[in-house]
């Protein structure tokens, strides 16, 4: 788990809300330790739980004062956020000593209040690869190995989440439920997979959703959650208006909103149009941070008016086989409510398939290049002024071309 949980959450079922940190839509509550007093992986899908519970016709009056949401009553988070992670390489290394295989970059991820990365594949060994050039499926003990090293949950809302079709789905929500640990973005419907993860951190509430916005032409249709059909949640345009009005509805109940994006195009440093149009679209309904990958190179992060903004996390467990690809590092994002304080880029180098951190000239160079990087995307080092009274509000450096 990140800095503040360390053990693992055991999931039980709301019959009434009366915390700070829980919602009103039955979600299954995961206690863990630490400044974290809850977290919850919203939506149906989080109920599945065997526990029984009783109800009686008693009336029970509790009268509980919860801070408007955005309110910023409770100290700052520090959420971590990291790229595309496929394991591809490492199965072996899962067998062994799931523990051990990310050792050399769980410091980073432990330092944060909540630790979120992009999973890239399908999980288990279910189901049969899709009619496409790569498909990526890896065991459940990966998700062992994101949690010793500090991970809290990942999102599969991207173009290999469903490699190994619905049954791989079904396997990977399968291995989700058995290792409670959260997978967000996918779901046997709509509803699930357009949930959120939420989390209560020094008493600030965190809710974090996730969608994909690059489907396989012909895939997508068997891809995309339905009402009634497991899938991905879809950030494409014929569904982007579906991803807007969760973004509204958990507003309402959260103090720091994020989307988990997967969108760009491949080998890119800097954003395309299609990806700065949906920052704003998703920053005008209440987002306070957005983050993504998939262009398996790291682009620009940094401030968009008072929004949180990283346009591409690069690779991170993902074979690393060219400068390009091997530049990685976690995004830092310090946020208390709807202001978003500090934005920091940690670089790191990807050393076969597993992430190094940096240090001294060559954490310097990374800084560098994420400056360049920031600017030709058009995102400001730092917030404007009065950050955080105003959302909707854009900003930024007015952007050149990429280095």
């Amino acid at each position: 788990m990140g800095r503040a949980a360390r053990r693992r959450w055991t999931a039980v079922v709301l019959v009434a809300v009366v915390s700070a940190g829980a919602c009103s839509d039955g979600s299954a509550v995961k206690v863990g330790a630490g400044p974290v007093t809850s977290a919850v992986l919203s939506g149906p899908r989080a109920t599945t739980s065997s526990t029984t519970t009783t109800t009686t016709t008693t009336t029970t009056t509790t009268t509980t004062t919860l801070p408007p949401a955005g309110a910023a009553s409770g100290g700052p988070v520090r959420l971590v956020f990291a790229g595309d992670s496929n394991f591809q390489g490492l199965h072996g290394a899962l067998a062994a000593d799931p523990a051990s295989v990310l050792s050399d970059i769980a410091p980073l991820l432990r330092d944060g209040d909540l630790t979120l990365v992009n999973f890239e594949s399908a999980l288990g060994t279910a189901g049969r690869a899709q009619p496409k050039e790569f498909n990526f499926q890896t065991p459940g003990s990966a998700l062992d190995a994101l949690r010793a090293a500090g991970v809290d949950a990942v999102s599969m809302a991207n173009n290999h989440g469903m490699d190994f079709g619905p049954e791989g789905l079904a396997e990977s929500l399968r291995i989700e439920q058995a290792a409670t640990f959260p997978v967000i973005g996918v779901g046997r419907n709509e509803a699930e997979a357009y949930a959120p993860f939420r989390a209560t951190v020094r008493g600030q509430r965190i809710a974090v959703i996730a969608a994909n916005d690059v489907f396989d032409a012909d895939l997508r249709a068997g891809w995309t959650a339905g009402p009634d059909r497991p899938g991905i949640a879809s950030a494409e345009e014929d569904r982007q208006d579906r991803l807007v009005a969760t973004v509204r509805e958990v507003r309402r109940s959260a103090d720091t909103v994020a989307v988990f994006l997967h969108y760009g195009t491949e080998l890119q440093t800097c954003p395309n149009g299609r990806q700065q149009q949906l920052v704003d679209l998703l920053t005008a309904a209440g987002a306070d941070i957005v983050v993504g990958g998939h262009a398996h190179r790291v682009q620009g992060a940094g401030f968009r008016g008072p929004a949180a903004v990283a346009y591409g996390l690069g690779n991170f467990i993902f074979p690393g086989r060219s400068p390009g690809s091997a530049e990685t590092g976690v995004l830092v994002v310090t946020a208390r409510g709807r202001r978003i304080d500090a934005v920091e880029w940690r670089p790191a180098r990807i050393r076969g398939t597993t992430p190094v951190p940096l240090s001294g000239p060559a954490a310097d160079e990374g800084r560098r290049h994420m400056a360049e990087l920031r600017n030709c995307a058009g995102l400001a080092a730092t917030p404007p002024a009065g950050a955080g009274a105003a959302p909707g509000r854009r900003g930024g450096t007015g952007g050149r071309p990429c280095p």
